[in-house]
């Protein structure tokens, strides 16, 4: 429900501040058309309270109610309907309170239509002041409840995305854990142990949004332990963190370093060096991962493959930008590079 323009106490105290100048407006020109002070103050504080409620059922009307189909006429007609109805009060209470004064009677009569057409201005003056009033209320809390539905469903995209890196992950493990078991089970209890430590840090960082980069260095260093228990001798790694303090999304870097591990050794038999560097750009932290390539049996394919991908998708939906993510490949070298700007 939109909030009430009186709602405020600044506008109630503007509200009955407009009351009062009018009335003391009002008194001062009925004490210049040649009444006295006492049916001058009587007239106008009769006049100008009914027309303080006549505002007051306009405020009420269309907090609760504004019209959408066939607007302006039911405007027109709520406008002409209150000041009748405003008028007729307006004649009936002055009768009643000075009925009795001499000369009151005639000056009411001449003065009604100028006394309604006054209060037609001031009514529509209002209507429109509550309509545009309200109409922004509403389309505030439209968009507000927008904004949280699409917060919650990038939210709920996000967790989708984070949640299908594990399985993935999981799956190439258990197959390498499988085919270790019978050939080098020293190796195999390794990489179960090396397995357990990296899951039970990811549980901890699924409540997250945002790590420090130290924190991510540290977790993606477990996963290429594993990685590496999987390839031995074939699999080396350079890192270089030239960022330090600076944070990025939890998991966003483990995806594009296992599409370098993918693209890197799996069309090959030689060793490969994974190359991971954290630069600070600009008041942004730029992650480039490099791995070589043979291009005559793989072929780098710019942000293809679930990993890649994820990564474009959750960039996307964390700073509503599509360039943040670039992919280069230059003299047998493919490199990632993420721009990700601090919170």
């Amino acid at each position: 429900m939109p909030q009430s323009l009186f709602k405020p106490l600044r506008y109630r105290l503007l509200f009955f501040t407009l009351w009062w100048v009018v009335a003391q407006l009002q008194a001062m020109l009925l004490i210049r058309f040649g009444l006295s002070f006492k049916v001058a103050v009587l007239d106008s504080l009769i006049t100008s309270t009914l027309l303080a409620g006549i505002i007051w059922m306009i405020n009420c009307t269309l907090q609760f109610y504004i019209p959408h189909r066939n607007r302006y006429s039911y405007l027109i007609g709520l406008c002409v309907l209150l000041t009748l109805i405003w008028a007729g009060l307006t004649r009936g209470a002055l009768t009643l309170a000075l009925q009795h004064e001499p000369g009151y009677a005639a000056f009411a009569s001449n003065a009604y239509w100028l006394r309604t057409a006054f209060g037609f201005l001031i009514i529509g003056t209002m209507i429109l002041v509550c309509l545009l009033w309200y109409t922004l209320q509403d389309q505030a809390a439209t968009e507000q409840r927008k904004s949280e539905a699409e917060s919650l469903s990038r939210e709920a995209e996000l967790n989708s995305l984070r949640q299908q890196l594990q399985p993935h992950f999981l799956f190439n493990s258990l197959n390498s854990i499988n085919t270790l078991i019978g050939m080098q089970p020293a190796q195999a209890r390794l990489m179960v142990q090396q397995l357990s430590e990296f899951l039970r840090g990811t549980l901890k960082q699924d409540q997250r949004q945002w790590v420090p980069l130290e924190e991510e260095l540290e977790h993606l260093q477990l996963y290429l332990d594993i990685e590496k228990v999987r390839f031995g001798h074939r699999l080396h790694t350079e890192l270089h963190n030239e960022a330090g303090g600076m944070a990025l999304p939890v998991m966003l870097l483990q995806p594009v370093v296992e599409n370098a591990i993918k693209f890197g050794l799996y069309d090959t038999t030689e060793a490969i060096t994974i190359s991971i560097r954290a630069q600070q750009q600009d008041g942004a932290l730029v992650l480039s991962v490099s791995n070589p390539y043979d291009p005559e049996t793989s072929t780098p394919r710019k942000g293809t493959g679930f990993g890649l991908s994820s990564v474009q998708r959750r960039l996307y939906l964390l700073f509503a930008r599509n360039d943040l993510l670039h992919t280069e490949a230059d003299n047998r070298i493919f490199t990632t590079r993420i721009s990700i700007p601090q919170p």
